[in-house]
């Protein structure tokens, strides 16, 4: 056979390639998959890991915790590009966003700063040191308040408003993930070791009881369905999603997913828990109902994309994706939800 020939059988089999990945994309996108990616936005930045998110909706923006880069990172999500970097945010690790009083909080692993912006530009408004290791944070819109967890096994509690000092909880363990209800001053907050969850009084700013995780260990990210009273422990070891009565504390049941979960979700609305995994795997596992679940999918990603963001308004999962070989910075990839 000819040279030329040849070559013309191999790109006619590279288009017969081609053709068949597409045409299986285009099924798996007609075949009511969960997640279907729609949207790619490039950073700037070192190699390594990323921490946690927020959205800016009033904005159409998207705030990472670039931390091995020591910036937060502002994307424009309908231009689809980097539209800034906040810089000196050393470790930066916790975002969150108080919409109605438009204002940024930032959380700093290193040094135990939390930082507080304004939100349109990003101009810093005060700073506060607690003892160490600053990580997740969460605003409750219901009080104004910014909860921030913090070394040594501590919640920091500051008025979104004021920006002062409200309280400092004292926990039994350093605490990861936590979600707070909307209709009661209820808080729950996973701590790693030992494995357990805290109940807090949001109104007294006190521990009201303590749940023992006997199911699996290391409990880090948490999700919550207020209205069935279940709680999501995405667990490390063994790697699971253990559900947990919120009233009384009792394990339900569990669903395997990969290693290395960091961020949970739930959808109300879909009766789904979306849970990102550093292994490389979104994982979605399916409710149907409070005290039965199963897995939906498991979408490959990217080995330590191990974060992401959840928006229920705009039925989108951001996965933020480190720095690639060959790209200039991390990515956010940005997945529709269906259906």
């Amino acid at each position: 056979m000819s040279k030329l020939r040849g070559r013309r059988y191999q790109l006619a089999g590279l288009g017969t390639i081609a053709a068949f990945i597409l045409a299986v994309t285009a099924l798996a996108a007609d075949s009511g998959a969960p997640l279907e990616l729609k949207q790619t936005i490039e950073s700037k930045g070192k190699s390594g890991k990323l921490d946690h998110a927020a959205l800016d909706a009033k904005r159409g923006r998207l705030l990472m915790a670039n931390k091995v880069n020591n910036t937060v990172d502002i994307l424009d999500l309908k231009e689809s590009k980097l539209l800034r970097q906040i810089p000196n945010q050393s470790g930066a690790q916790g975002i969150a966003v108080a919409a109605d009083l438009d204002r940024v909080y930032v959380a700093l692993g290193t040094g135990g700063f939390c930082n507080m912006f304004d939100g349109q530009d990003y101009k810093l408004l005060k700073t506060h040191k607690f003892a160490d290791d600053a990580d997740n944070v969460r605003y409750d819109p219901r009080t104004h308040l910014v909860y921030v967890a913090h070394a040594e096994k501590s919640l920091g509690v500051l008025d979104g408003k004021t920006l002062e000092l409200r309280a400092d909880v004292k926990l039994p363990g350093m605490p990861e993930g936590f979600e707070v209800e909307k209709a009661r001053p209820r808080m729950y907050l996973n701590i790693p070791t030992p494995p357990q969850v805290v109940v807090l009084d949001t109104d007294k700013n006190e521990v009201v009881t303590q749940y023992p995780v006997k199911l699996a260990s290391n409990p880090v990210p948490l999700g919550l369905d207020e209205a069935n009273h279940r709680l999501f422990l995405g667990c490390r070891k063994a790697p699971m999603i253990v559900v947990m009565d919120s009233e009384s504390g009792k394990e339900i049941t569990s669903v395997p997913i990969p290693s290395g979960v960091d961020d949970l979700f739930y959808d109300a609305q879909r009766k789904q828990i979306y849970a990102s995994c550093g292994e490389g795997f979104l994982a979605v596992v399916r409710q149907v109902d409070a005290d039965h679940y199963e897995p939906l999918a498991k979408l490959p990603t990217v080995k330590d994309a191990k974060t992401c963001y959840f928006d229920p308004d705009g039925s989108r999962l951001y996965l933020l994706v480190p720095r690639q070989p060959g790209k200039p910075g991390p990515e956010i990839r940005v997945y529709q939800v269906h259906p």
